[in-house]
C-alpha cells in the first residue's frame, strides 16, 4: 500500500517539473532568441516479487514471467528545443541581425565564452560591439588598415576605434561624361559656335575638389568653302577651378596704388598626349581672360549612326579601351605643376602603366538629332555593372556602423565612403543542444555539445543572417497549451492516488473498532 503513495508522490513531483518547464516557455514567449524546452519521463525502481522462470519440459509446465511493481516515474531529460528556428522580426535597425540555421554568434561574458542567437547588437562607450539583451561583447576578427578580415583568434569587436573613427581622403581616378551631343546645335558649330560647355570634378590625394570646364565643338576640313567633319569633334580643357571657385591660372595682383591686374600662376598640365606648359597659358593683364593653347584633343562618332567611335590618343591599358573595337575609350588629365611648385597632391601620369592622373571617360556619349540641343553631365568615377567606382572623396568623420548578411561590420563616413570594419564570428556544435543554457540568452559549451576552437567560423558555412531582423523566440503557444493540459491532469491523477491509497489505508485501520 505505502508503494503506491510514494509512486503518486514522484508522479507529483515529476509534472510538477515539466509545469515549471511550460512556465518557463511561456513567461520567454516575446524573449529574442529563446529556446524552448521540453521534459521527458522515464519510469524507475521497480520491485521484483518473483522473477522469471523458464518452461519445465520434465513437469510439463510452462515458463512464468517477472513480477515487478513499478514505484513511479522521474524526469529523464529536459531538452532544449535549439535547433528549432524562431521566426523572423523586421526591426529596421542597422545593428540587428537573425542568426538563421545551427550558427551561434561568439560573445564574451565576463572571462567566459559564450555563445547566444539574441542578434539585438550596439556600441559601448569604448567602442566596442556588445550584445544588448546580455551585455556580453561580440567576438570576431578585426579588419586591417585595407578592409581585409585578419582571421585569427577571436577578439572583442572594437569597431569604433580611433584609428577607425575618420576615414581618410582619396583622390579621384576616373571620371565619366554622358549624354547626347547634337549635331545640330549652335554651340558645335566650327564656324559661328563657342563649343558646348561640359565639366568634370575630382578630388587630389588630401581631398581638395577641383572642377575641369571642357569644351566640345566640330572640326573644319579646312576646304573652301569649309565644312563640318562628320562624327569629328575636339574637345579641349578652358580653365580648371579649385573648390574657391577660382581659375588655378590666374590670379589677382593689387599693387600699392591699388590697381588690380592679372598673372598666370605657372600651372601646368597634360591632357591626353597634350602637355601644357607656362608658355600655352595667356591671361590678359587687364581683364583677367584665360587662353589656353593646345589642349585639344579629338573625339570620334560614328557619323552614319551616332554612336561613339573613339577619343583622343591610342591608350596602352586595356581598361579605358573598348573591349570589341579596342579604341580608346578615356584620355587622362593631370596636374603636373600647381602655381610655381611641383603638385604633389595630385597623383602623376606614369606613362609605363598607362595610369594615375584622371581617366576622363566618353564612351557614354552619343551623337543623335534632339532637337538642336545638347544634353551633357559629367560624374566622378567609372562605371561598372553596380554602380560607379574609383570616385575619391574627401576625408570623413563616422556616422554609423552597421552589419550585413555576411557578418561585417561595416563604418559609413560623412564623405560617403564605407569601410569593413570587422567580421562577426560564429560557431556550430556537434550537438548542439548538449550547450548549457546559462541565462540572459546565453549558452555554455559543455563535453557532451562539443568544444569551441576559439576560431570561429564565418555565418555562410552554417547558417546564414538577416540584417535589419530579430530572431523571435521559438516557443510554440498552442502545443505549451496543450501540454499544459495534459501536466494538469497527470498532476491530479497521481493526487487521486495518493487520497485513493490514504482512504483504503483509513479502511485497513478501521478493521479494528
Amino acid at each position: 500500500m505505502m508503494r503506491s503513495l510514494y509512486s503518486g508522490v514522484a508522479g507529483l513531483k515529476t509534472h510538477q517539473t515539466k509545469m515549471d518547464v511550460i512556465g518557463n516557455n511561456i513567461a520567454n514567449t516575446n524573449t529574442v532568441g529563446f529556446k524552448s524546452s521540453s521534459v521527458n519521463f522515464s519510469d524507475t525502481y521497480y520491485q521484483t516479487v518473483s522473477s522469471a522462470t523458464g518452461p519445465n519440459t520434465e513437469m510439463a509446465t510452462a515458463g512464468t514471467n517477472a513480477k515487478q511493481i513499478g514505484l513511479g516515474s522521474m524526469v529523464a531529460a529536459i531538452q532544449t528545443n535549439i535547433t528549432e528556428q524562431g521566426g523572423p522580426s523586421t526591426t529596421n535597425r542597422a545593428l540587428d541581425i537573425a542568426i538563421n540555421g545551427e550558427a551561434f554568434m561568439v560573445v564574451r561574458s565576463g572571462t567566459d565564452t559564450c555563445f547566444t542567437k539574441a542578434g539585438a547588437l550596439n556600441i559601448d562607450p569604448a567602442g566596442n560591439l556588445y550584445c544588448t539583451t546580455n551585455g556580453a561583447t561580440v567576438q570576431g576578427w578585426l579588419a586591417d588598415d585595407d578592409g581585409n578580415i585578419i582571421k585569427d583568434t577571436v577578439k572583442d569587436l572594437k569597431v569604433m576605434s580611433t584609428d577607425n573613427m575618420y576615414y581618410p581622403p582619396e583622390a579621384t581616378k576616373c571620371a565619366t561624361i554622358s549624354g547626347n551631343l547634337d549635331l545640330n546645335d549652335p554651340k558645335v558649330d566650327f564656324a559661328t559656335g563657342n563649343g558646348v560647355p561640359i565639366t568634370f570634378s575630382f578630388f587630389d590625394n588630401i581631398g581638395e575638389a577641383y572642377t575641369v570646364k571642357l569644351s566640345i565643338k566640330q572640326v573644319s576640313d579646312g576646304k573652301t568653302p569649309p565644312s563640318a567633319v562628320p562624327g569629328q569633334y575636339t574637345v579641349s580643357v578652358t580653365d580648371v577651378m579649385n573648390s574657391a571657385g577660382e581659375s588655378v591660372f590666374v590670379k589677382k595682383v593689387t599693387d600699392d596704388k591699388g590697381v588690380t591686374t592679372y598673372q598666370a600662376t605657372k600651372t601646368e598640365f597634360t591632357f591626353g598626349d597634350k602637355e601644357i606648359k607656362e608658355a600655352n597659358i595667356k591671361v590678359t593683364p587687364s581683364t583677367g581672360d584665360l587662353t589656353i593653347e593646345g589642349a585639344s584633343l579629338t573625339l570620334n562618332f560614328n557619323a552614319t549612326d551616332g554612336t561613339f567611335v573613339s577619343v583622343g590618343p591610342d591608350r596602352t591599358n586595356a581598361l579605358y579601351k573598348d573591349n570589341e573595337t579596342n579604341k580608346p575609350t578615356a584620355v587622362n588629365f593631370c596636374i603636373t605643376k600647381l602655381n610655381d611648385q611641383t603638385a604633389t597632391t595630385f597623383p602623376q601620369y606614369d606613362k609605363t602603366t598607362d595610369d594615375g592622373g584622371v581617366n576622363v571617360f566618353f564612351n557614354s556619349l552619343t551623337q543623335y538629332s534632339q532637337g538642336g540641343i545638347s544634353k551633357l553631365s559629367s560624374v566622378k568615377g567609372r562605371e561598372v555593372e553596380n554602380g560607379y567606382v574609383d570616385q575619391g572623396h574627401t576625408a570623413g568623420k563616422m556616422k554609423g556602423v552597421s552589419v550585413d548578411e555576411d557578418g561585417l561590420v561595416w563604418g559609413s563616413y560623412d564623405n560617403g565612403a564605407k569601410k569593413c570594419l570587422a567580421q562577426i564570428a560564429f560557431a556550430t556544435f556537434a550537438n548542439p543542444s548538449g550547450l548549457e543554457s546559462l541565462g540572459n540568452s546565453l549558452f555554455g559549451a559543455t563535453q557532451n555539445s562539443g568544444e569551441f576552437d576559439g576560431i570561429g567560423e564565418e555565418i555562410g558555412i552554417s547558417g546564414s543572417l538577416t540584417a535589419g531582423a530579430l530572431e523571435m523566440s521559438n516557443v510554440d503557444l498552442a502545443n505549451e497549451f496543450t501540454q499544459m493540459i495534459t501536466t494538469q491532469r497527470g498532476f491530479q491523477a497521481n493526487s487521486r492516488i495518493i487520497t485513493t491509497s490514504d482512504s483504503m489505508l483509513e479502511e485497513l485501520v478501521n478493521l479494528k473498532r
